[in-house]
């Protein structure tokens, strides 16, 4: 029961967040220029890569909760591969947190000179 129980803890604190942060940084764009057409090809590119993570990590977080709170009803054991989705899971959401679940950092404002007196 601890067992299941942290499961679902460890997917609602770590993957549902970074499924959420991910879907906001999917189409940001670092880095690239909106004129060049190789540019242009490189972010759909990077684009599908992030919608296909994105998608494996929500796949991934609904089987662990739904397996873990199932097993939790019917209070049966869980099978060994929802330990290996759970591991797959946390792994996917540190990259997604690091790469472009990330927030964008602003520049820094500069500040004003005072005026002569």
């Amino acid at each position: 029961m601890l067992v299941k129980s942290l499961l679902i803890a460890g997917v609602l604190v770590l993957p549902v967040p970074a499924l959420i942060t991910g879907c906001r940084g999917l189409l940001r764009r670092p880095g690239l220029s909106r004129d060049d057409p190789h540019d242009r090809a490189s972010f759909v590119v990077l684009v599908t890569l992030r919608l296909l993570t994105l998608v494996l990590l929500f796949l991934l977080s609904g089987i662990t909760l739904v397996s873990a709170v199932g097993a939790m009803i019917r209070d049966v054991d869980l099978h060994g591969l929802v330990y290996v989705f759970f591991v797959l899971d946390l792994l996917l959401a540190t990259l997604v947190v690091l790469t472009f679940g990330r927030r964008e950092r602003r520049p820094a404002r500069r500040r004003a000179t005072p005026a002569p007196r």
